[in-house]
């Protein structure tokens, strides 16, 4: 089968590119409301960008009213954002938190999850995560004629539970995957765990 996207609406490219693009890491996403207030969701157009500086980069498009969705809002306005790496325990919560709710109106409510301090950065954390980016904007790029912005989030500080903490055969410090278990996204409704993890060395 050949698909030609030159042909297609953009709901149908939307369809076969998360079909395809499997699997995509979440981001889980932590800003303040201009209330004070907490807003929560999960994006899985997110990718690394750059180590220096550290960036990632997250797309977010616009509620169905045309509305900005409150994850942008907050951002474009220089609010801090805490993105958050979720296991596979948090699968549910992760979903819940993507329904579409009036600004000011927290998705953590009712999803059983705590906030603690962040060190060192001004936005706090989700207890439940073991790892956490504290992120800072550094510019919001439009995309085409689908209300689409690819957000650019400086990393300055991460957060990394000593529980996935391990050392590799080097005696350097490393993250142990298996232990994190990160949720990612397929396409419809489903999401991937971790299986099986290889290890081949690159060429020298």
């Amino acid at each position: 089968m050949y698909i030609d996207f030159q042909q297609l609406e953009a709901t149908k490219i939307y369809h076969w590119m998360t079909q395809t693009i499997i699997p995509r890491p979440i981001a889980w996403a932590l800003t303040r409301n201009e209330d004070g207030g907490m807003n929560l969701a999960p994006f899985s157009y997110f990718t690394a960008i750059s180590s220096a500086p550290p960036t990632i980069a997250i797309s977010i498009g616009k509620k169905t009213s045309g509305e900005l969705k409150d994850t942008r809002s907050n951002l474009q306005v220089g609010a801090p954002c805490t993105v958050h790496i979720a296991g596979r325990e948090l699968a549910q919560a992760v979903t819940d938190s993507s329904r579409t709710l009036p600004y000011g109106e927290s998705e953590l409510q009712g999803l059983n999850l705590s906030l603690v301090d962040f060190e060192g950065f001004e936005l706090g954390r989700l207890a439940q995560c073991r790892l956490a980016f504290g992120c800072r904007v550094q510019e919001v790029v439009e995309l085409g004629s689908v209300p689409q912005a690819m957000v650019l989030l400086n990393i300055e500080k991460l957060f990394v539970d000593d529980s996935v903490m391990t050392t590799d055969a080097k005696g350097r410090l490393k993250v142990d995957a298996m232990q994190v278990n990160p949720l990612s996204r397929l396409g419809a409704d489903e999401y991937a765990t971790l299986g099986e993890v290889i290890s081949i060395p690159r060429p020298a």
